[in-house]
């Protein structure tokens, strides 16, 4: 294997999942290229068992395939079928939102909002980490507001897949500024109890994940961030 991650003593299964996760999303380790335990439990300094661990989340999420007699490989996944996911992680998102305005309690609401304009922060001094734990959080927020809990397990399953193709897009600055405006359109149909406007919110916000690869991660233009009133 070529371009792997940077290895650090005491690292964890997250970790580990993270960073291979990014490799090959990122294109460093090739389809069809072999996931050896050995090298990768002397890469992160850690035994097979959390290797295999890790290997199993990634499986899950597709990006590795277990076959016979070659273990794990890097997964081929062609941008047709990463398309169609991140299509269906948006009508599932979309059906929470639009269930989270009608359904949302007093506080849910007050804390999704304080929380929205907490992150503006996390977008001035450009903290892609910040806001991308903040962005997690905040679609979570939105799932668990539906009060369905079969909905909102297979909107956050399907969400997790993608996790690493979506994480992609904030290495590009603008992408966070853009991110909290739609963030923003979102939260203000929710307070306002307006679920067709939540709806195509979260659609809107999705949207830009539902088109080749190539063509979603371009930077989106800029826009400034500035607190709304309360409304």
């Amino acid at each position: 294997m070529t371009g792997e991650p940077s290895a650090r003593k005491g690292t964890t299964v997250d970790d580990m999942v993270r960073a291979i996760a990014e490799a090959i999303v990122n294109g460093e380790w090739l389809p069809g290229a072999r996931l050896d335990e050995h090298g990768l439990a002397a890469r992160f300094e850690v035994s097979r068992t959390p290797v295999r661990e890790a290997l199993s989340q990634l499986a899950a999420m597709g990006l590795v395939e277990r076959r016979p007699n070659r273990g794990a490989v890097v997964a081929s996944i062609g941008d047709d079928r990463l398309v169609s996911m991140f299509e269906t992680m948006g009508a599932l998102e979309a059906a929470c939102a639009r269930l989270a305005a009608e359904r949302m309690t007093v506080v849910e609401r007050a804390r999704l909002e304080e929380a929205h304009l907490a992150s503006a922060n996390h977008v001035r001094t450009s903290a892609v980490d910040a806001y991308e734990a903040h962005n997690a959080r905040f679609h979570d927020r939105i799932c668990e507001g539906a009060h369905n809990g079969y909905l909102a397990e297979l909107a956050m399953l399907t969400r997790a897949r993608l996790a690493p193709f979506r994480r992609a897009l904030f290495a590009h600055p603008e992408r966070l500024s853009q991110s909290y405006e739609e963030h923003d359109a979102i939260v203000t149909a929710i307070l306002r109890a307006d679920a067709p406007g939540a709806e195509a919110a979260m659609r809107a916000h999705l949207a830009v994940f539902d088109r080749r690869p190539d063509t979603a991660q371009r930077p989106a233009d800029a826009v400034r961030i500035a607190p709304r009133p309360v409304p």
